[in-house]
């Protein structure tokens, strides 16, 4: 017995006849053995690398909810931000992206060279697999050939880096920086020598944008919380004057900053003010009060040198002329969000960033032409749509995406009652069901996006909503514990509870069908693996019945065919999702490190190997092939994005 205890720490999987146990936290998970494999099935086979590998095509979506200044036109024609840790550079024209993956966590703030070439991106703090911190830093890149140049500030920074900015006038030697720590400490770089040249306590408040001045190398300007501070930078001192409101309103924020072309600061506030500072002083010399309702997230000077400024609560980007008379201005519709950033594209065009994610083409008087839009909150719900090249995503902002993997864009958006977090579409195509946060889940028709039925069972998270493979029976998995069984006839139209599957202990977390949609399997929270009977919810105990099924997706992360996606001493919670291409030669795995996994199928050995992906930031939260298998699907949770992969 000693013997077999230390295997069984070592191994943390071991066979016993006809089974294989494996522990997560401790916990024995028991596994049957497919009868055609007992005679030859050893835990030490060896597993070949899947012979398939990803890349990255799309991202969808962009951090616009709680980033500024990150969005720009370089000289490429590509436009310039980021989502979760990818920098993306998007061709609007080509229909094309390109993709830095130097960040290992998510993306903060955005800088360009006066090269227009030269990007600095800073990160936040990481955490890797093994639980140790990964420093937050700035990474100094090449946008042409995507090579990383300079990595800055490594064990220097504090919990993430908010703000960064390149010199202008001594031809960008310099790069200034803002961290989250408790002093929001400001720093400036050489960054071709990665040398810190001085650094000082900011403020204690967020520190939402840091400039230098374009025509002083010696000159930073930030703000923040009701202030704007002038700093001077001399050898290795940084001195602040702060900006005197003196008699004009003071404001509860100074949003954002920009430069006239005569040096003058320009400031919008959370007021709805603009100021306007005069160059090099710390007073000012203009105002334009009451310039929007609401805070200004934006202001941008065009090459002409006349401005705009983008609004939040009233959402309206206003264009002024030099001496700060408004000439026009259009509205972004509220189903795309207030105005988070601006950035002048080819002669007469805009982009616009805003709050809910998206990116708008414009043109004054009234062009606004989304061509970016993302979820903006905790993503979990997708499913592929059977036979055509789409997909669909649901979130806890409410939304339903249906997306095509060509255009890059939603066919339709839906918004629901409650917070989404699963989707299954119906075999057929023709409707697809979306499970909320509150027990509630409805079917929408695929092409009008119209309500055909709406239920509810318990009031807890609906963590799983997937037809039976014939298309007779969909099971709706709760956090309540059961899973409710319906019978679907009228091609998803109608439906009538037929079951309910008591017996977990915990919530259900994962659940897929048998391919002749006879039984159902299901994982709970507490690392259970039970069996149904679809048409009654019956329990199945006796293990011969289920032993030697094929099953319809293996979205299981506790099965047999499954269990080499576990790392040693993995908390069962580590993997959020697992999916076999339609083809069955490969898996997939989404987990909590902010990478996905593609495995071979089956993937019945102990720690199998796998390749490796990174471009999410914490967790992901599910994974699905395309119907064809020419493309995988992830979905990012709190960064709430989407990645689309090219299998290859």
């Amino acid at each position: 017995t000693e013997l077999f205890g230390l295997k069984q720490t070592k191994r943390l999987v071991f066979l016993e006849d006809g089974y294989v146990r494996m522990f997560l936290r401790g916990r024995p998970v028991t596994m049957h053995v497919p009868d055609q494999q007992r005679g030859s099935f050893s835990l030490d086979q060896k597993v070949a690398l899947p012979d398939k590998k990803l890349k990255l095509q799309w991202v969808y979506g962009y951090r616009g909810r709680d980033c500024r200044s990150n969005l720009y036109l370089l000289p490429t024609g590509e436009i310039v931000y980021f989502n979760a840790s990818v920098v993306v550079l998007y061709n609007t024209e080509e229909q094309q992206q390109r993709h830095y993956l130097g960040h290992n966590d998510d993306v903060k703030c955005l800088s360009v060279h006066p090269d227009m070439v030269t990007i600095a991106t800073g990160q936040v703090a990481g955490n890797s697999k093994d639980g140790k911190l990964l420093a937050p830093h700035v990474r100094v890149w090449d946008s042409v050939s995507l090579n990383t140049l300079h990595v800055i500030g490594m064990g220097v920074f504090d919990r993430a880096v908010t703000c960064v900015s390149f010199s202008k006038s001594n031809g960008g030697t310099f790069l200034c920086a803002v961290d989250d720590a408790n002093d929001h400490i400001l720093s400036v770089w050489n960054w071709q020598k990665e040398k810190q040249l001085a650094d000082v306590k900011c403020s204690n408040e967020s520190v939402l944008a840091a400039m230098f001045h374009p025509m002083d190398t010696n000159l930073i300007v930030t703000c923040g919380k009701s202030n704007i501070n002038f700093w001077t930078m001399d050898g290795s001192t940084l001195t602040k004057r702060q900006g005197l409101f003196e008699k004009h309103e003071k404001p509860k924020y100074v949003l954002c900053v920009a430069f006239a072309e005569n040096g003058d600061a320009i400031t919008g506030d959370s007021s709805g003010n603009i100021y306007v500072w005069a160059k090099g002083g710390n007073r000012i010399s203009q105002v334009v009060s009451g310039a929007h309702e609401g805070g200004i997230f934006s202001i941008c000077v065009l090459k002409d040198g006349t401005m705009v400024s983008g609004g939040g609560k009233d959402r309206k980007v206003v264009l002024w002329d030099h001496n700060y008379r408004k000439q026009a201005e259009m509205e972004v519709g509220e189903a795309l969000g207030p105005v988070r950033a601006l950035a002048e594209g080819k002669p007469g065009e805009l982009f616009i960033g805003t709050t809910k994610n998206a990116i708008i083409q414009a043109a004054f008087p009234d062009t606004l032409t989304p061509i970016v839009q993302g979820h903006t909150d905790e993503l979990w719900g997708l499913d592929v749509h059977p036979s055509m090249e789409q997909f669909v995503t649901c979130s806890q902002d409410k939304q339903v995406h249906l997306w095509d993997i060509d255009s890059h864009q939603p066919l339709w958006s839906k918004t629901i009652e409650d917070p989404g977090r699963s989707a299954g579409f119906h075999p057929s195509g023709a409707v697809v069901a979306v499970g909320t946060m509150t027990g509630r889940w409805l079917v929408l028709d695929t092409d009008s996006r119209d309500l055909v039925s709406v239920h509810t069972d318990g009031n807890e998270i609906i963590s799983n909503v997937k037809y039976s493979p014939d298309g007779n029976f969909l099971a709706v998995a709760s956090h309540d514990n059961f899973v409710y069984i319906y019978a679907v006839t009228e091609n998803g139209r109608k439906y009538s509870r037929v079951g309910k599957c008591v017996g977990h202990s915990s919530f259900v977390t994962h659940l897929d069908w048998s391919a002749d949609s006879q039984f159902l399997v299901t994982n709970s929270g507490d690392y259970e693996i039970l069996f149904w009977e679809a048409g009654s919810g019956k329990h199945v105990t006796n293990m011969d019945t289920v032993r030697n099924l094929e099953w319809a997706t293996y979205t299981c992360t506790l099965s047999f065919s499954t269990f080499g996606i576990w790392p040693d001493g993995a908390d069962g919670t580590d993997i959020n999702a697992v999916c076999r291409s339609h083809d069955g030669s490969l898996l997939a795995s989404a987990d909590d490190f902010g990478k996905v996994h593609l495995f071979s199928f089956p993937c019945s050995q102990p720690r199998a190997p796998s390749h490796e992906y990174g471009g999410h930031s914490s967790h992901v939260t599910n994974v699905a092939f395309l119907h064809n298998n020419s493309h995988l699907i992830s979905n990012g949770g709190k960064d709430t994005s989407i990645l689309q992969w090219v299998v290859a």
